[in-house]
């Protein structure tokens, strides 16, 4: 594909009425788009909490931790972004008040403002606009996406949207694009749409001095085509600007709907970026094969937070692109670990052929995690350990063999006389917690003739870890002599990286977050093997990819 760049232009997303109205996707989708009229494109997330990042942040409170290949620990957006785009992001593509307000105390006690009175305006905005143009100089785009997050009103957000208007300002209305994501709620009383949520948080928007050139409203009903005409009128937007954005049946459809809409044809006029024929052949052929599949199987995700999805977002998805690389379906069973602590509470596992037991931290429902890896061992049921997920095998494992209920990690039970799992040693003494696990790409060897080689098809790969704890090298001989096979190892070979069970149809951990570099159009080779066995347990024997897609339908 040609690649064509120009003078760096600029799209800021914001969203109003309510927080989670899918300003997210509707970035992601935007570059996915842009991307594949072969525009280089990058986009950076503005999170307004003052969390230097969201390490320490609980899973309720907000959802899953991405991590990208340079250890920055991030917003789950950036994994949308990521697998849209098909491009790896970087620490510069996150940005927090916390961070903004960190550099900027630390400059003041460095002297480099000289004995200025530090504010808001200038110098909190003039350092969140230089994070904003460091990621285009950094990575060499010519347009940079910028999801404003929180909704507009929101107090801790106002820095953001005050240099946002600075740079609009500063760039030229030529150079840059205001996009504003809003809700129509439905009214069942009266059956209709209502618009005035969306004037009013327009309104809020202009109060901080940024008019919206597109306004995109997301509804769970068609919107009419008077109601265009009437968003358009009283919020000064044209009428092809104002985009409808109703619910879809996934996600990967958006780009689609934005493109059939106008969208890209209305931005590449408005920034004056040369026409470059679009290619979305290949993303529309998956989003058919996603939904038409030939057959289904069922996956249980055995987690300390299952009761909140997102907290395994990347997971899912994972799961959904290994699923429609064999024209399969995949129904996601979220399963609480604490409830398989109960009594019969291996019963939430009957008739799944998978079972994915996925990160976390802390002591709570370990146990519950342990039974479901003694479930999947014992019943011939395909397992996929991630991070947490490999140690919870380990311990289940080492149980087993040494017939004894006390083998477990030190982060658990630091008492144990079987520690399998332990603290990295560079990890001694380490008291402050964000930013200081194992974190980022890390390079693996992989051992020829294993599971895990043969789902790779190469020695040697680079996989993102966060973790503190590994597996403990003392008991690596007794339990590979058991059948606990190190698959995947450090390049000194001092770390195992995964492990897999030796008579089994697919048991297989890795140290790392595998999810976390599956894409669409590559799902990850240890979620495709997973998959793969689970389809055939399914008595769903997975056909090749390239015959599914000769006969799926055309979108």
């Amino acid at each position: 594909m040609m690649i064509v760049n120009y003078m760096t232009k600029y799209i800021f997303v914001t969203g109003g009425v309510v927080s989670s109205v899918g300003k997210g996707i509707t970035t992601a989708a935007l570059g996915r788009l842009l991307k594949a009229r072969s525009i280089p494109v990058v986009i950076q997330k503005l999170d307004p909490y003052l969390n230097v990042d969201p390490g320490t942040m609980s899973p309720y409170q907000h959802g899953e931790v991405f991590v990208t290949n340079d250890g920055a620990e991030t917003d789950l957006d950036l994994g949308h972004y990521e697998r849209f785009l098909d491009q790896d992001l970087t620490q510069a593509s996150s940005v927090t008040s916390g961070q903004i307000y960190q550099a900027v105390i630390a400059k003041e006690r460095r002297g480099v403002y000289l004995g200025r009175t530090i504010q808001s305006i200038p110098h909190v905005t003039n350092e969140i606009k230089e994070r904003i143009r460091a990621v285009g100089r950094e990575s060499d785009a010519s347009v940079v996406i910028v999801e404003a997050g929180g909704t507009v009103g929101d107090i801790e957000g106002q820095p953001f949207l005050e240099a946002i208007r600075q740079m609009r300002k500063e760039e030229g209305r030529d150079d840059t694009l205001a996009i504003h994501v809003t809700l129509l709620p439905y009214m069942a009383t009266t059956g209709e749409l209502k618009t005035k949520p969306t004037q009013h948080s327009v309104r809020e928007l202009r109060s901080m001095g940024i008019q919206p050139d597109v306004i995109m409203c997301r509804s769970d009903d068609q919107m009419p085509d008077d109601l265009r005409d009437k968003i358009s009128l009283f919020c000064d937007v044209e009428k092809r600007a104002v985009v409808p954005l109703p619910t879809m049946s996934t996600i990967y459809e958006v780009p689609l709907a934005l493109e059939q809409a106008g969208l890209t044809a209305y931005i590449m006029e408005r920034l004056h970026l040369p026409g470059v024929s679009r290619d979305l052949a290949d993303w529309q052929k998956w989003v058919a094969r996603l939904k038409s599949p030939r057959g289904r199987v069922s996956v249980a995700v055995v987690g300390k937070y299952a009761e909140l999805p997102d907290a395994y977002l990347s997971v899912k998805e994972s799961l959904i692109h290994a699923a429609v690389h064999y024209g399969l379906g995949v129904d996601i069973r979220w399963v609480p670990s604490g409830k398989l602590e109960e009594g019969g509470g291996e019963a939430a596992l009957e008739g799944v052929h998978g079972i994915v037991v996925p990160g976390g931290f802390g002591e709570r429902a370990i146990e519950g995690m342990v039974r479901a890896a003694r479930y999947a061992r014992q019943e011939g049921v395909p397992y996929l350990g991630l991070c947490l997920g490999l140690q919870i095998m380990v311990i289940e494992f080492a149980r087993h063999v040494f017939q004894s209920d006390d083998p477990h990690s030190t982060e658990f039970c630091p008492s144990t006389s079987y520690p399998v799992i332990s603290l990295l040693s560079e990890q001694e003494g380490i008291e402050d917690k964000g930013g200081t696990m194992r974190l980022g790409g890390y390079p693996c060897h992989l051992v020829d003739g294993s599971k895990t080689y043969a789902a790779y098809g190469q020695p040697e790969v680079v996989e993102r870890h966060r973790h503190r704890y590994e597996f403990n090298n003392a008991y690596r001989e007794a339990l590979a002599e058991a059948g606990l096979i190190p698959s995947g190892l450090s390049p000194d070979g001092t770390l195992v990286e995964i492990c897999e069970l030796r008579d089994h149809p697919w048991m297989v951990g890795s140290q790392f977050h595998a999810e976390f570099r599956s894409r669409p159009n590559r799902p990850h080779p240890l979620f495709q093997g997973f998959l793969e066995a689970a389809a055939r347990k399914a008595g769903q024997l997975p056909a090749p990819a390239a015959a599914i897609e000769e006969a799926s339908p055309r979108l």
